[in-house]
């Protein structure tokens, strides 16, 4: 496998049968047909194994295989993807502020995104924020809400930093911000690094799982399975009690073939929570 992805095995595993061009319709498109099909997940630092970023094995993994990944795999492969079709992209590097207080330091860059320049002006795709996946590309432009199948979200802007929020129930809530500021494959690497194996991020000690549909977002999070309407409207939540359960939600709702037995994954989840 050469370091060029297989555009129509991509499309393929997304669904996508339009007419691939490089502008906002098919960028639209594609981004909605990823989430929807190839889930976020990180089941790779919690089993303690690598999580690699050459595009190879980022094909075998998400695109020939039934498994998913975290933003640095989903975007590098939306990338690839993007520029195959004759898309402008730039990778940026963005500060999760999620979990974070509001008073609280920013964190380091640990989450890849996108910006893509179009005609009608530079839009971000995320593909790989596995909190709040975005089902669709944000205009980049600040103090507007922005509306899509599955949510709001808006972008301010304060001392040259970006701050992207989403409407919540309770109010606004901050997802991460970010700046200008192209990233070098060696920036990803050690974020990748720092997040598939540092204990104070949620992978290593967490299984989470998330896929959006145009309808419904899905998120697991160890053994508590929550389906959304938009603006994280909560329409239910389930315990799993087994792993045949476990088994059956990664299979049936999110696509998800685990690389080692599903038994081995449900131990791991009931060891890290007691």
């Amino acid at each position: 496998m050469t370091d060029v992805l297989d555009l129509d095995r991509y499309f393929e595993r997304i669904g996508f049968t339009g007419k691939a061009a490089p502008d906002l319709a098919t960028l639209t498109a594609i981004h909605a047909a990823h989430v929807d099909a190839i889930p976020f997940e990180g089941i790779n630092p919690l089993l303690r194994r690598p999580v690699d970023l050459d595009l190879p094995s980022l094909q075998r993994k998400l695109i020939e295989s039934r498994r998913g990944g975290y933003c640095y795999e989903h975007n590098a492969v939306l990338r690839a993807a993007l520029e195959a079709i004759g898309f402008k992209v730039t990778g940026l590097g963005g500060r999760v502020r999620w979990n974070a207080p509001p008073v609280s330091p920013l964190g380091p860059k640990t989450h890849m995104l996108l910006k893509v320049d179009l005609p009608e002006g530079p839009h971000l795709a995320d593909v790989g924020f596995g909190a709040c996946v975005l089902d669709a590309p944000l205009r980049l432009v600040a103090d507007v809400e922005q509306t899509t199948a599955m949510g709001t979200y808006r972008i301010t802007e304060t001392d040259g930093r970006l701050w992207l929020a989403v409407k919540r129930a309770g109010g606004w809530r901050m997802m991460y911000v970010f700046d200008l500021v192209p990233q070098l494959q060696s920036d990803y690497e050690i974020g990748n690094w720092y997040t598939s194996t540092n204990p104070s991020v949620p992978f290593p000690t967490t299984l989470v799982v998330e896929r959006v549909t145009r309808e419904r977002r899905f998120k697991l999070v160890n053994r508590h399975l929550i389906v959304e309407a938009r603006d994280g409207e909560q329409m239910s939540t389930r315990t799993l009690e087994s792993a045949r359960e476990l088994r059956q939600v990664l299979d049936e709702t999110f696509n998800v073939a685990p690389p080692v037995p599903v038994e081995e994954l449900w131990a791991i989840i009931n060891r890290t929570q007691t």
